[in-house]
């Protein structure tokens, strides 16, 4: 393992991707704190302009002249294949190099109480909700999270050396580097069905996770996560639970919800009633995100008022249920759902709405993902009114398995379902724009780019 003497201002970090959400985060809190930061990518970005203005040379495209011996630590992201001519030049040199989730764990290694939040659903908005507890707080945290915090004007908070806050992704086992005090896993689900064999093998990830957590550390975890004592076995750390019974740690009771979904709820430890609940974001999904995030604030010592106050302050991050806005008398909202346990979460809140007809334009993500869980995809998605397929996302996979949205899209018909397929953003947005009438409610759904339907209807 690679050890990083952060004590030397003089080290020299190269960033392979560096446009990347979190690898600029990791970029922008090293030129923090006085680093010397380069880095490529494909192209310029939002991002890439941001971090040359704060001092980092980047150079475009990604090219084995880039590299050069004042180099002292190279970071590259799983997107970048050993075929890179960037990478295949720091091999040659024998250079030390890390993957992005690598040099999180060393980043992590820095903070008193470092936090990560891991879970198959629900790591954004409840890394969000405890980043917006701690910052109400006045406890000045250092914050990475995978959507855009308006809070914190992105996706990454350059704080003290108190607190570190991250999500932990269980894909190729990356959150096995890490070196969390506090662990979160707010459930299991079968998925990344292309690295992991089945629901045993993901379960047997997050069991290696959660024994990473020190014995002076916690783990907060779903009391009703599937698999819960091959995870919890032979654990050091003590384990905090959270849930909708009275018998876990943290639980809610006398949940309404207002007419955009909005959930209240009492706050419970034990006996204990923490306070009054009031979420701005919609779905009752996230009434067990705020017990998790209410947790792990209480194990870092922060107050129940400020809890409550954090809580009832967050308005939510990028891409999860956002509201866009309207056309014709259509509201517009995006969602990051691409999952069919997310997608259930997100369409039963959208019924919780006051809307004519319930759209929902899909864009499936990856074709892995598609096949293994196509009948769970028609399920959930049988939730709306009227449901409107995008071609498949396919981000990392090349080999489409047989597999496409016309098939879900058969699945769909045959369980009676009112579905239309389209080849092209174009032909949707057409028809979206013709079909939909005053009163209906449109969801974009999905990883990929399907967000850029809505943005161009409302144009």
């Amino acid at each position: 393992m690679i050890n990083i003497d952060f004590s030397d201002k003089n080290t020299h970090f190269h960033f392979i991707g560096i446009g990347g959400i979190s690898m600029s985060g990791l970029a922008e809190m090293l030129l923090a704190d006085g680093f010397k930061v380069s880095g490529s990518d494909m192209t310029e970005s939002e991002l890439t302009d941001s971090l040359s203005s704060l001092g980092a040379d980047i150079a475009f495209p990604q090219s084995a002249d880039n590299i050069n011996d004042d180099i002292d630590y190279v970071i590259y992201t799983a997107a970048i294949h050993e075929d890179n001519p960037e990478l295949m030049e720091v091999r040659r040199r024998n250079m030390p190099a890390l993957t992005r989730a690598s040099f999180l764990g060393q980043v992590m290694k820095r903070y008193r109480v470092s936090v990560a939040v891991a879970g198959t659903h629900g790591k954004t908005t409840t890394t969000s909700m405890l980043s917006e507890i701690l910052i109400k707080a006045d406890t000045d945290p250092t914050i990475s999270v995978g959507g855009m915090l308006k809070s914190i004007g992105g996706n990454f908070r350059v704080g003290s050396r108190d607190f570190f806050v991250t999500e932990a992704c269980e894909y190729t086992n990356s959150f096995l580097s890490f070196f969390p005090t506090i662990g979160v896993i707010l459930n299991v689900d079968e998925d990344h069905l292309d690295f992991f064999k089945d629901l045993r093998d993901i379960q047997e990830s997050f069991h290696k996770f959660a024994a990473l957590i020190p014995e002076d550390g916690a783990l907060i975890i779903n009391g009703a996560t599937r698999g819960i004592d091959i995870i919890t076995e032979g654990l050091k750390c003590p384990i905090i639970t959270f849930g909708e019974e009275s018998s876990f740690d943290y639980y809610p009771s006398d949940i309404s919800l207002d007419d955009m979904a909005c959930a209240t709820f009492t706050l419970h430890r034990g006996d204990t009633v923490l306070g009054r609940v009031s979420l701005k974001i919609p779905g009752e999904h996230n009434v067990g995100n705020a017990c998790a995030a209410a947790a792990v604030a209480e194990e870092m010592g922060i107050a129940p008022e400020q809890i409550i106050k954090g809580l009832g302050e967050f308005g939510g991050t990028d891409r999860r249920f956002q509201y866009k806005g309207s056309f014709n008398g259509v509201k517009v909202v995006d969602d990051y759902a691409h999952h069919p346990t997310e997608i259930k979460a997100t369409l039963n809140a959208a019924k919780k709405c006051s809307y004519n007809t319930l759209w929902c334009v899909f864009q499936p993500h990856t074709f892995t993902r598609t096949k293994a869980l196509l009948p769970e995809f028609a399920e959930a998605l049988s939730l709306a009114d009227k449901i409107v397929l995008a071609d498949i996302y396919p981000a990392r996979e090349t080999d489409n398995l047989g597999i496409s949205s016309e098939t879900l899209a058969d699945e769909l018909k045959a369980r009676g379902n009112n579905v239309y397929y389209f080849n092209s953003f174009e032909k949707i947005e057409k028809f979206l724009s013709e079909n939909c009438i005053h009163g209906d409610l449109l969801i974009t759904m999905g990883a990929g780019d399907v967000y850029k339907i809505g943005d161009n209807i409302l144009k």
